[in-house]
């Protein structure tokens, strides 16, 4: 069977001047399929000229919406962005995988927790999803939001947060800081860093009243907010962080392969389970389990091959991989066996591996 299935375009709503939102309709009897939990995203894939392009999107609709909307920004010479933003309209069909990613946190409607999300860009989608879903299940708790944009016409869903605020009043905070235009109050022009961050934390934002923390933008901004919590005494534990690139062309290479890592890595003989059926291949000498399972015609999942989503995800069940790069994964899953198999290369010689786990 495969892995991706047909969804409706229902609607497409410019939100900004290079951004869309689209709406999506499952085919009848597959709607269970694409039920999603907060902070999920969609792993897409369109042929481009011959040349197969999989991009992934996260899901901007909260889970009480009854809705399936991704948000897409356009990004220079992306081939599924700048198509979806000029030419996908109401009424076509575009493949997609059902939602994946593990970017959210069980929703306890009895608790009152304190929620900060940071967001960067279109690192907002993910995020308004969770916030979207925490106002509406968690009645007891409250959400600030701190986004940060160049300047106030690249804000993506401007009016659906101002909309928010209105609705939850006093429970959505939401502030904005923008890098070139210019605001009443100097905390909130310019750029995220150490020094706004202590600012913010010492005014607006107490670390120790936080109880889960979600950062999705740019790969340094975030870093820079994840270490700022972190000496603020916010645990670990307690951070959640989607890795976002917004360089990534949208087209696969040619033949990307991972940087071995230690030198190590070596043949060796794979039993992948994938939907229920087991093979044995063996693997080619600093092969990653992706390609050695794409070699022997196994339809296993991918999507961006640089470690950044979690499409590819699979579990060790016997034997060691190294991994090259991992940009997706959270160290309880990596505790539990669970590896990027686009970014993994053997350490045994005899390896077992499961995509159903």
């Amino acid at each position: 069977m495969s892995r991706f299935h047909a969804l409706t375009v229902t609607e497409v709503t410019p939100d900004t001047r290079d951004s869309v939102v689209v709406t999506l309709q499952p085919t009848p009897g597959e709607e269970e399929l694409f039920r999603f939990s907060q902070g999920q995203y969609l792993t897409f894939r369109r042929d481009f000229d011959g040349h197969e392009v999989r991009r992934c999107y996260s899901i901007c609709a909260g889970t009480e919406e009854g809705a399936l909307k991704v948000g897409i920004k356009r990004v220079d010479g992306g081939a599924f962005s700048c198509w979806a933003n000029e030419n996908l309209v109401v009424g076509e069909s575009v493949e997609a995988m059902p939602p994946l990613g593990s970017f959210n946190a069980p929703i306890e409607p009895e608790r009152a927790r304190f929620y900060v999300g940071f967001a960067g860009g279109s690192g907002i989608t993910p995020i308004l999803s969770i916030l979207k879903t925490v106002l509406a299940r968690e009645p007891q708790s409250q959400f600030t939001l701190v986004y940060a944009n160049r300047q106030v016409s690249s804000i993506m869903f401007r009016e659906e947060l101002e909309d928010l605020k209105n609705r939850y009043l006093g429970r959505l905070h939401v502030i904005h800081i923008l890098k070139s235009d210019a605001q009443d109050t100097e905390l909130f022009s310019g750029r995220i860093d150490e020094e706004k961050l202590a600012e913010l934390f010492e005014t607006l934002i107490d670390p120790k009243d936080i109880d889960l923390a979600f950062l999705c933008g740019p790969h340094g901004m975030m870093e820079t907010v994840r270490e700022s919590l972190e000496a603020g005494g916010v645990d670990t534990d307690r951070i959640k962080q989607e890795l976002f690139k917004s360089d990534q062309p949208g087209r696969l290479p040619p033949k990307l392969r991972p940087e071995v890592v230690d030198g190590k890595a070596k043949d060796a003989d794979l039993k992948l389970t994938i939907d229920g059926t087991t093979r044995d291949i063996h693997m080619e000498p600093g092969e990653t389990i992706l390609e050695a399972a794409h070699r022997n015609n196994i339809d296993a999942p991918y999507s961006c091959c640089a470690g950044v989503c979690s499409t590819c995800r699979g579990k060790v069940l016997e034997g060691e991989v190294e991994m090259a790069a991992n940009h997706a994964l959270e160290d309880d899953e990596i505790r539990d066996g669970y590896v990027l198999t686009c970014q993994s290369r053997p350490l045994t010689k005899r390896l077992v591996v499961t995509y159903d786990a």
